[in-house]
C-alpha cells in the first residue's frame, strides 16, 4: 500500500486586480454538456515595477477524437497579457501539476498564476481565513499561462460515448494533454507563437512524451520544456525488491535532510558536501550493493559505519535494514526519539508522529501544513474573482474518482513486447535529438523526497543524448523541496531562472 501510495501521489502539487465579467461562467459539470463554456475576466498586476494588464479566461474546450466526435470537456485557466499586438512575439507556456490524477492549482497558486496563496514558509497548518495576493513572481511579464487540469481534474471529464478512465494512462494521457494544445493554439491564434511545456513531479513525465507526440504526430516543434522535480524513469522511485536503484538515488537527499536536520556535523561547505555523499552512492555504495548476499561482514560494516555518518541513523538500524533504507523508512525514523517525522515532498518540513513503533511513516507533514490553504484559496478565487459558475464542481484531484486505476503501461522504445517500468526519458530524447533546437530547464529542490534530484541527475546523464545537444539541457538546484515555490527565496530564483529560460530561447 505505502509503495502505491508512493508512486500515485507524486506531486502533491496586481498592483490592484480588477476584474469584469464579460462572458458566460462555465456550467454545471455534466456529462451532456458538449458546449465550451467561459468565464472572461480583466485584471493588472505590478511585476519588476511595471504594470501588466491581462485577461484571464478560465472555462472549458471541447476535445475530439479521431474520428471527430466530442470525447471531453478539458478545463484550463489561460492568462494572456493584454496589448499584444503581434503573437509571434508573445510566448505562451502550457502548464500542470502531476499526481497522476492531479488538477493544476498547486502551481497555479504558488508560482506560476497572477495571484498566489501566502503561506509560511516550514509553519505548521492553520484554518482560514487564508490570504491571497498578488504574485509579482508570476512569469506573465514574459509569457502567456494556460493551466490544464487533465481528464478526472478541475472541470475537466469525458463527454459522449466517452469514459474517465478511457483517459487514465501514462500514453492516453499524453495524447489528450497533446490534443489540448493544439485545440487551443488553434482557437485562439497561436501556431506560431514561442511555445513551452512546464510540468511539476508526474507532469514531468507527462511532458517528456507530450513534447514528442506534439512533434512526431502533430507536427507542433515546442521551443522550450521546463521539468519541475522530475521523474521520467519511474524505476527510481519504487523501491522495487531485489532491484537497488532507488536506495542508491535517495540517498543524498537523506544526507541533505539529515544535515538541515542537525542529525549529522556541519560540514565546510554544503555543496562539496552533497557532491561527496553522491560520489559515495553512484561508486562505493553501489558496488556494495551489486554484491548482494556475497558482499562480506568487513566490508558491509565499513559501508554501514559511512551511510550512518552520511544520514544520522544509526549503524545498528542501518544493519537491520541490510543496507537499504526506504524513504517511508528514513521520514519514520530519523527524528523518531523525537516522536516526530519529517516530510516526503518537503523534508524540511517535520509533524507529529503518532505511530513511534511504525516501520513507516504514514503522512506527509509538509502536503499537511499546506493544502487546506491552497485549496480553500483557489476555490475562493475560482468562484469570486474569476468568476466561474458556483455550480460547477472543481475537482482537486481523480484519486477518490470512481474507477480511478491509472495505467502505467508506456509503448515508446520497448521491444519484444515485455513489460517495463514507464519511463519517457526515450520520448525526450527522442525529440531533442529531431529538434536539436529544443531546450530543457530541469529544477531541483535539494530537500525533494519524492523525486530525488541525484535521480533526476542519472536520468539526465542516461538520455543517450549527441554531445553537441547535451548542452541544451540546464540544471538549477533550489534549498528547498519539491514545491521548492514554498520557500520565498527558492521562489524568487524560480522565476528568475524560468523568466531567463523562455527570453534566451524564444528569441
Amino acid at each position: 500500500m505505502r509503495k502505491t501510495i508512493l508512486i500515485l501521489t507524486i506531486c502533491l502539487l496586481a498592483l490592484s486586480t480588477v476584474y469584469a465579467q464579460t462572458a458566460a461562467p462555465a456550467v454545471p459539470d455534466t456529462s451532456a454538456n458538449t458546449k465550451a463554456e467561459r468565464s472572461v475576466t480583466k485584471h493588472s498586476i505590478k511585476i519588476d515595477g511595471k504594470i501588466v494588464n491581462y485577461t484571464a479566461t478560465a472555462g472549458t474546450l471541447i476535445l475530439k477524437n479521431d474520428k471527430d466526435e466530442p470525447v471531453a470537456t478539458f478545463g484550463f485557466i489561460a492568462y494572456t497579457k493584454d496589448g499584444e499586438a503581434d503573437l509571434q512575439k508573445r510566448p505562451v507556456m502550457f502548464a500542470y501539476n502531476g499526481g497522476p490524477g492531479s488538477s493544476s492549482l498547486w502551481l497555479h497558486m504558488g508560482a506560476l498564476g497572477p495571484r498566489r496563496v501566502a503561506v509560511n514558509d516550514l509553519a505548521p497548518t492553520t484554518p482560514a481565513p487564508y490570504k491571497l495576493e498578488d504574485n509579482t513572481n508570476s512569469v506573465l511579464d514574459v509569457t502567456d499561462i494556460v493551466m490544464i487540469d487533465p481528464i478526472g481534474t478541475g472541470l475537466s471529464h469525458a463527454i459522449g460515448k466517452a469514459k474517465n478512465k478511457d483517459f487514465w494512462g501514462v500514453d492516453q494521457d499524453i495524447k489528450s494533454i497533446s490534443g489540448f494544445v493544439k485545440n487551443y493554439i488553434t482557437e485562439f491564434d497561436r501556431w506560431n507563437s514561442p511555445k513551452y511545456l512546464l510540468g511539476e513531479s508526474y507532469g514531468t513525465m507527462r511532458s517528456a512524451g507530450v513534447v514528442d507526440f506534439l512533434q512526431e504526430r502533430l507536427g507542433i516543434a515546442v521551443n522550450g520544456v521546463v521539468l519541475v522535480s522530475v521523474v521520467l524513469d519511474l524505476r527510481q522511485l519504487t523501491f522495487a525488491p531485489g532491484d537497488d536503484i532507488s536506495y542508491i538515488m535517495y540517498l543524498p537527499t537523506y544526507a541533505a535532510t539529515s544535515l538541515f536536520h542537525n542529525k549529522i556535523a556541519k560540514p565546510a561547505n554544503f555543496n562539496s558536501f552533497i557532491k561527496e555523499v553522491t560520489d559515495f552512492a553512484k561508486g562505493e555504495y553501489t558496488l556494495a550493493l551489486t554484491k548482494g548476499d556475497k558482499l562480506d561482514a568487513a566490508e558491509k560494516d565499513q559501508i554501514a559505519t559511512k551511510l550512518s555518518a552520511y544520514t544520522g541513523l544509526s549503524k545498528d538500524y542501518i544493519l537491520k535494514a541490510n543496507l537499504r533504507v526506504s524513504e517511508p523508512q528514513y521520514t519514520q525514523e530519523l527524528l523518531r526519539n523525537e516522536h516526530l517525522t519529517v516530510g516526503r515532498l518537503d523534508s524540511r518540513f517535520k509533524g507529529i508522529n503518532q505511530s513511534l513503533n511504525s516501520e513507516f511513516s504514514d503522512f506527509d507533514p509538509q502536503s499537511s501544513a499546506i493544502s487546506p490553504a491552497y485549496t480553500a484559496t483557489f476555490l475562493n478565487y475560482l468562484y469570486n474573482e474569476l468568476k466561474v459558475n458556483k455550480t460547477s464542481n472543481y475537482h482537486i484531484s481523480a484519486y477518490d474518482a470512481e474507477g480511478f486505476d491509472w495505467d502505467w503501461k508506456h509503448t515508446h522504445g520497448q521491444w519484444g513486447g515485455g513489460v517495463y517500468a514507464p519511463n519517457t526519458g526515450v520520448d525526450l530524447a527522442d525529440a531533442m535529438s529531431k529538434n536539436p533546437n529544443l531546450k530543457i530547464l530541469v529544477l531541483n529542490g535539494y530537500y525533494d523526497l519524492a523525486t530525488p534530484f541525484f535521480g533526476t541527475e542519472f536520468t539526465m546523464d542516461h538520455l543517450g543524448l549527441e554531445k553537441n545537444i547535451q548542452s541544451n539541457i540546464t540544471m538549477k538546484y533550489y534549498e528547498a523541496g519539491h514545491m521548492m515555490y514554498v520557500n520565498p527565496a527558492s521562489l524568487s530564483a524560480f522565476k528568475k531562472d524560468i523568466a531567463g529560460f523562455i527570453i534566451d530561447s524564444s528569441k
